[in-house]
């Protein structure tokens, strides 16, 4: 049952440390997807000016992203840890304060610094991982730090559901997510507290000298992440409404369900080294994927059926999707990273954020002009499936080209 836990238990202290501190953060990440926009949706904004709201933190990612992947490339990463750290949980209770008192101005700035404070860690992580992780326990940092996402949801969602069932008149959202927001504080200690020496790959060129790294091959490792990260902009952020809107499911009850789904994301995912060795990358990728596709296809048609009992259903499709949806992060990741090389790897992490930032910045400006328009969420969610469907296959293609230019010697396996 647990035969996975030897393949984790050989990472070193200052990895754990830092998946710790990234576990904290995503703590505050998970909470304001689950309820967030529910909480706007009960002070007065209506779900196309959330979307508005919203696409501002993906449109300081967009902007910052590939400076940041220039900056650290060659540099300490610490320096970012410990400013994100501090910076990400501070900036999110404004947020808070900001939609308490539905202060759009101050909504906007501090949407925007938190995503820019939040990518510090976000970029940096796998290069972080590859830097100072034996090589042989690759796979299973990206794996773990992977994970955090998903057992950050876990947590926030049973606190959620558990402290407003304790209390519904004074846990409301915002106490909520303030709570869950001063939480986050302790990733800083985890950051301060990685005593490891960084070791700094050797700058041969300039930052600025784009010349050194190789465009074709990173833009062609980046095409399947950008039709996905259009999709996923399309749905992610605004499942929680969906459920609220249409299924009328309340915060607390929609946390609990995306807890108990991200569980099974989170064990699931930690099997993904054993799903790799058994299967490949050419047969777990596109299977998981393609029938997380279809769940999320039934998923849309609970909107228009015409029984009481669709919610049950939705709430199945929803189960089953998220964990084979997200089985293969850690594999893709690990597969671009060695498909573009050392010396790309850096400002491959950071136009993978810019990318999905850039992605649900234009999703979510698109999502708000459709939700004016009056278009129902079954539609907005099938063109997600159809993007998927054209990523999944992008994907295969790229890990073809990746086994073949292993055979060739082009890659290091």
């Amino acid at each position: 049952m647990l035969s996975f836990v030897k393949y984790y238990r050989h990472l070193e202290k200052h990895i754990v440390q830092f998946i710790a501190a990234e576990f904290f953060l995503q703590l505050i990440n998970s909470a304001f997807m689950a309820i967030m926009l529910i909480y706007m949706e009960k002070v007065g904004f209506k779900d196309h000016e959330s979307a508005s709201f919203v696409s501002f933190r993906f449109l300081g990612v967009l902007l910052f992203a590939f400076p940041l992947g220039l900056f650290i490339k060659g540099r300490k990463l610490k320096p970012i840890f410990y400013v994100s750290s501090i910076a990400t949980p501070t900036l999110a209770l404004i947020i808070i304060y900001a939609i308490s008192i539905q202060q759009r101005e101050l909504l906007y700035v501090s949407l925007f610094l938190w995503g820019t404070s939040f990518i510090g860690i976000q970029i940096s992580a796998i290069p972080y991982i590859l830097r100072n992780a034996k090589k042989q326990t690759h796979t299973e940092a990206i794996t773990l730090s992977y994970s955090t996402w998903s057992l950050a949801n876990i947590f926030s969602g049973v606190i959620i559901y558990s402290l407003k069932n304790m209390n519904p008149e004074l846990f409301d959202e915002k106490l909520i997510l303030q709570i869950i927001c001063s939480i986050g504080f302790i990733g800083t200690f985890f950051i301060f507290s990685i005593k490891h020496t960084e070791h700094l790959p050797a700058l041969t060129k300039k930052r600025t000298n784009l010349k050194e790294f190789d465009w074709i091959i990173i833009f062609k490792a980046l095409i399947p992440t950008m039709i996905i990260a259009v999709g996923a902009g399309l749905t992610i952020p605004f499942v929680g409404l969906f459920f609220y809107k249409i299924h009328g499911l309340d915060s607390d009850q929609f946390a609990i369900i995306s807890a108990f789904a991200t569980l099974i994301v989170f064990s699931m995912v930690l099997y993904v080294p054993i799903i790799k060795n058994k299967l490949g990358y050419k047969l777990a990728v596109p299977l998981t994927q393609t029938i997380a596709i279809f769940a999320l296809i039934v998923l849309a048609f609970t909107e228009i059926m015409p029984f009481k009992w669709a919610v049950y259903i939705a709430v199945v499709a929803y189960i089953i999707r998220q964990p084979l949806m997200n089985m293969a992060g850690p594999m893709t990741s690990d597969i671009v990273m060695k498909y573009v090389g050392e010396r790309n790897q850096e400002m491959m992490s950071a136009l993978t954020s810019a990318v999905w930032s850039g992605s649900w910045f234009i999703s979510s400006v698109i999502f708000q002009i459709l939700r004016q328009l009056g278009l129902q969420y079954v539609y907005v969610f099938l063109i997600t499936a159809a993007l998927y469907f054209l990523g999944v296959l992008m994907y295969y293609l790229l890990i073809l080209d990746y086994e073949k230019k292993i055979k060739q010697g082009l890659i290091e396996k």
